[in-house]
């Protein structure tokens, strides 16, 4: 059984409204079905993701968050070249937080990521969740 994990990270000096955000949740989404990680819960709020996955036991957690900023940054500049910036190639912030589901239940981390989604919906109609 893979072990649950909920991830936090950051973008870098961006602000995700509209398409961006949606684009931001179908890549991730995607890049996530094509490494066998289950999104158990997520959400896109205005300057960051939340994510809680089932990560299969033969990858790690590091190799795993590299794999998903490096491509999904990669993808969401396809999409839209208009956020690159020739001074930084940057779309995520460096580092992200993560933590094991093991003290907590996996409800409390999706109650939590569900009212982080409702706060950003509050400063922006237009939340993502996944």
């Amino acid at each position: 059984m893979p072990v649950s994990y909920s991830i936090y990270t950051k973008i870098s000096k961006k602000q995700l409204y509209g398409r961006v955000r949606e684009d931001v949740r179908e890549v991730i989404k995607t890049l996530c079905t094509y490494k066998g990680v289950e999104i158990v819960k997520g959400a896109v709020c205005i300057e960051h993701v939340h994510l809680c996955v089932c990560i299969p036991p033969k990858m790690s957690v590091s190799s795993f968050m590299g794999y998903l900023k490096g491509k999904s940054a990669s993808m969401i500049y396809d999409r839209h070249p208009e956020l690159q910036s020739k001074w930084s190639k940057a779309f995520w912030a460096r580092g992200y937080y993560v933590a094991t589901i093991g003290n907590i239940t996996e409800d409390a981390i999706k109650k939590y990521i569900q009212e982080q989604s409702e706060e950003s919906r509050k400063e922006d109609s237009n939340g993502a969740t996944f």
